[in-house]
């Protein structure tokens, strides 16, 4: 079986900075991509950031240019650095393993970003 651990979400005021980690149980290799999504209740979960096994990476516009998204494909985990947070990037953010024929999904990190 296949387990995504999300970790290091938390209370951040806004452009604080805060890492996520997604610990995976199997080589990063054996996916097509990682990425992350987040989800504010009531709402559908969207992405974030994604990388492949050749390292191209998407964000998306809210996040590009303030987010990194990263694989340590040594120590099977994912990344995301979060910087300059803004009130709008609080949510439950998910680590997600694409293998092609199968998703898996972590059970979220709570961001919240408020003075």
């Amino acid at each position: 079986q296949v387990r995504l651990v999300e970790s290091g979400g938390g209370l951040v005021q806004p452009g604080g900075s805060l890492r996520l980690s997604c610990a995976v149980s199997r080589s990063l290799f054996t996916f097509a991509a990682m990425g992350w999504y987040r989800q504010v209740p009531g709402n559908q979960r969207d992405m974030v950031a994604r990388i492949t096994t050749a390292g191209v990476t998407k964000y998306d516009d809210s996040v590009a240019g303030r987010f990194t998204i990263s694989g340590d494909y040594r120590n099977n985990t994912v990344y995301l650095h979060m910087h300059s947070l803004k009130p709008e990037d609080t949510a439950v953010y998910y680590c997600n393993a694409d293998s092609v024929s199968r998703n898996y999904w972590g059970r979220g990190t709570l961001v919240t970003v408020s003075a």
